[in-house]
């Protein structure tokens, strides 16, 4: 057996067990706080989610497992990004788990067509995320700049410097109304600013060590969007 198929092996083992532990975890920040697993915009949210993400792994297994390999990873070495990572992590557990509190108690009344609408946008965001992992192979989980990477400015690039939070905030801000909670809109937004302070880290850390990425900023104006910012 060769040292090639020994990590990909490892990798499947790590990818499968973050898969299932995520699968467990949504299943009880949706289920547990609703009371009941009649809940509908849950399971439809859950099919939207999680089959884009079985067809993804799989393409990138087979076509670019070192991408895989850098998604894996999850310690940021920058300090501000340390401190995004945990309040945004608050964030996303509030996202997640207020829209089961409001299913039991009726807070939200949000119209089928609506949410049916915030799937299709969160389905549209991770399509996005996608066709970043496609034209980028250096897309890391953290912020990092290795040794032999190249600016890459084709594809979603060419519109915009960070089209992978295009599609994040896509999916985080319609993920309550996908899971029929008007409630759990604030904290979705409340990434956003989380977001560009990211950004701001990360351009900072880009310009300072990706050789030619200062010549990609004056060539792609705009980070997330044309004409705004």
């Amino acid at each position: 057996m060769s040292n090639n198929t020994i990590a990909q092996s490892e990798l499947i083992k790590v990818i499968l067990t973050r898969f299932l532990t995520l699968i467990f975890l949504l299943l009880m920040m949706f289920f547990v706080p609703a009371g009941t697993i009649a809940y509908w915009e849950a399971w439809l949210f859950l099919a939207v989610l999680l089959i884009p993400v079985i067809l993804t792994l799989n393409y990138m297994l087979k076509n670019d497992p070192k991408l895989l390999e850098r998604r894996m990873r999850k310690r940021e070495k920058e300090a501000a990004q340390k401190l995004i990572v945990k309040i945004a992590s608050f964030y996303f557990l509030l996202i997640f788990l207020l829209p089961g509190f409001d299913k039991r108690f009726e807070w939200s009344n949000v119209p089928v067509a609506a949410v049916i609408v915030a799937d299709i946008f969160v389905l549209l965001g991770y399509g996005l995320v996608f066709l970043v992992f496609r034209a980028n192979t250096y897309a890391s989980r953290i912020i990092e700049v290795e040794q032999e990477q190249k600016v890459i400015s084709s594809g979603p690039y060419a519109v915009v410097r960070h089209p992978m939070y295009v599609g994040v905030s896509l999916m985080y801000i319609f993920t309550p109304l996908a899971l029929g909670s008007y409630w759990a809109m604030i904290p979705s937004l409340l990434i956003i600013p989380l977001l560009v302070a990211r950004i701001r880290n990360e351009e900072s850390v880009l310009e300072r060590e990706l050789k030619g990425y200062w010549e990609y900023m004056q060539k792609t104006k705009y980070r997330l969007i044309p004409g705004v910012w």
